[in-house]
């Protein structure tokens, strides 16, 4: 049996070692055998026939280095993930340090209603919010070609009050004419000096006593405790359009207004942000020449670009949003609540899951001032339902002025006592109205 085992390895043995270390020499002869083997059989171009050690281009086998390199190209790839994502981080910081930055704070106007505090309405529903914006007609720097100066002053060209359901499922527009007949109360101007409580018409709150007199106003008027503002002026509507490319309309009749400086023709086109501007304040050449009739067309114009904001992804496309962004924070002064990128993120996070049809824009119920027919006044009890509905949080709906009257026809034909109360319907739009199909 010995002698078989001796044979069958090849060489005799050596009677000075021991019968384990053959064993154990046989066992690397036989593994370094198969692994000469498998190399040639792979063709995997080592060389295996010549001297150990020679002809090899390979590392031997159990080597670390490639392990090493590959670490090491591990490190390589954390580092510039590192850097790049350093780099992102720090360009989204300077791009919203230079957003927060473009905005203004009101701290005078702050400060004027905290004197008045004790005499301001009180919030009625939690979380409703309810937001003055109010348009300027300063005609200072760069607004100075669209008309005549007030002097140091500016009156409020565009008054909209913006309430905000609390469960954030409607927001409804409120325009106040700024004809408007109405009580301003005394307030303080630039100079520290006290204004007389008198009747006038509402933009003249603005020229007296700024925006804290102006948001005193409207409290006194409507009731409604109004929780934030924002002062926009002209250059910045027309640089929100031009952010997003425009906002088509269409025209019955062409458009030669030198006083607005426009001139369109009829049909279906788009809008720029300087002929948006002019459209949205022409008044003389454009329907009958009201003031009312130019609210209604700005109320749809903001309804349109609302719309185009929404649909078009602009809220979820960073490359789009930034531009409107800039354009939006650049034109705005606002209170101390809302005069961060953060403040206004919340707000706009709020607003971003309201249905274009529930975004509604309504004028307050007026009617030709009896004493002045080129003034506006109140038409009482309706005004004042309006206002009820707004500062208790309750809907409201808004048609066009045609639907409206056919529906009040109709409803006066089939009066029924038992029939339960509608939500009160007013003449208005919403943000998911075409322009082209008035």
């Amino acid at each position: 049996m010995d002698a078989d085992v001796t044979e069958s390895a090849g060489t005799p043995a050596d009677p000075d070692r021991s019968a384990a270390d053959q064993d154990g020499h046989n066992d690397e002869s036989q593994d370094r055998d198969e692994s000469q083997g498998e190399g040639r059989s792979r063709g995997d171009g080592s060389s295996q026939d010549g001297p150990e050690g020679e002809g090899r281009s390979e590392e031997p086998l159990g080597s670390d280095v490639p392990a090493k390199r590959r670490h090491r190209w591990l490190r390589w790839a954390a580092l510039a993930t590192s850097l790049f994502v350093l780099v992102a981080a720090g360009g989204g910081w300077w791009l919203y340090r230079k957003l927060d930055s473009n905005i203004r704070t009101d701290t005078s106007a702050a400060a004027e209603l905290r004197v008045y505090e004790k005499e301001r309405p009180v919030s009625v529903v939690h979380d409703a919010e309810n937001i003055l914006l109010i348009g300027s007609d300063s005609r200072s720097g760069d607004n100075r070609k669209y008309g005549r100066s007030y002097g140091s002053s500016q009156r409020s060209d565009t008054t909209i009050l913006l309430h905000l359901a609390a469960d954030r499922k409607s927001a409804t527009a409120m325009s106040i004419p700024r004809d408007l007949m109405t009580e301003i109360p005394s307030c303080h101007q630039a100079d520290g000096k006290p204004t007389r409580k008198q009747f006038a018409q509402f933009n003249w709150a603005f020229q007296f006593g700024g925006t804290a007199c102006t948001i005193r106003t409207v409290e006194r008027m409507t009731g409604i405790r109004i929780d934030h503002h924002m002062v926009v002026d002209f250059n910045g509507f027309k640089d929100m359009v031009d952010a997003v490319h425009g906002v088509e309309i269409c025209l019955k009749e062409p458009i030669d207004d030198s006083d607005a400086h426009l001139k369109l023709r009829a049909g279906r086109q788009k809008l720029d942000g300087e002929e948006a501007l002019g459209y949205v304040r022409a008044r003389k050449s454009i329907g009958n020449g009201s003031d009312t009739d130019r609210m209604e067309r700005q109320q749809r114009f903001l309804g349109a670009l609302v719309n185009k904001v929404q649909s078009n992804g602009v809220l979820l496309n960073p490359t789009r949003l930034y531009p409107v962004l800039d354009a939006a924070t650049k034109s705005l002064t606002t209170d101390p609540g809302l005069d961060s990128l953060k403040d206004l993120y919340e707000l706009v996070r709020g607003m971003r899951s309201v249905p274009t049809k529930k975004v509604q824009f309504l004028t307050v119920p007026r009617q030709p001032y009896v004493v002045d027919p080129n003034r506006d006044e109140l038409v009482q009890p309706e005004a004042d339902k309006l206002f009820k509905r707004l500062r208790d949080d309750d809907p409201v709906a808004v048609v066009p002025a045609d639907e409206l009257k056919r529906k009040k026809g109709e409803n006066s034909d089939s009066a029924d006592s038992t029939s339960p109360t509608p939500t009160p319907t007013y003449s208005g739009s919403n943000a998911a109205t075409d322009l082209c199909e008035q």
